[in-house]
């Protein structure tokens, strides 16, 4: 099993951003930890982070065919990007939108997404930890399709 896991703007700066809200680790750190993850599970793990919005919708665009799943921090365009929605929505595979911070508990805006509805589910809350329950969630999932 293939799964892409996708990363929006700014979640390159983990680690010394907003600490009190997305904790000191880095998404390097997410990263190896979700890949030692995947390979528990034998599932090939593509890693991608990019501050553009196309760069995201290509990469989507390119893992179809290829991935089973998407698991996506979409970070702040999440929330604004029809664009993003529109090409996940596209995807014939599962995809399971996470977000390290509990956006419910934060600012009004954040409390949409545009993503939330064409995703298979929504991990939320538990710092990097959302990273690694969508991983290890995909087994269970893909067993009930």
């Amino acid at each position: 099993m293939n799964i892409l896991i996708m990363n929006g703007p700014n979640l390159n700066m983990l680690g010394m951003r907003e600490t009190d809200i997305y904790g000191h680790e880095t998404l390097g750190d997410i990263e190896a930890k979700c890949r030692q993850l995947a390979a528990g599970h034998d599932m090939e793990l593509d890693w991608f982070q990019s501050n553009l919005e196309g760069e995201l919708i290509e990469k989507i665009q390119l893992a179809v065919g290829k991935a089973d799943w998407i698991i996506i921090n979409a970070a702040g365009l999440t929330h604004t990007s029809v664009v993003l929605r529109d090409a996940l929505s596209l995807f014939p595979g599962g995809v399971i939108e996470v977000h390290i911070s509990n956006v419910h508990s934060r600012e009004s805006f954040r409390h949409i997404s545009l993503i939330s509805a064409i995703a298979k589910g929504v991990i939320a809350g538990f710092g990097a930890s959302s990273y690694y329950m969508a991983i290890n969630a995909i087994p269970n999932l893909h067993s009930e399709t």
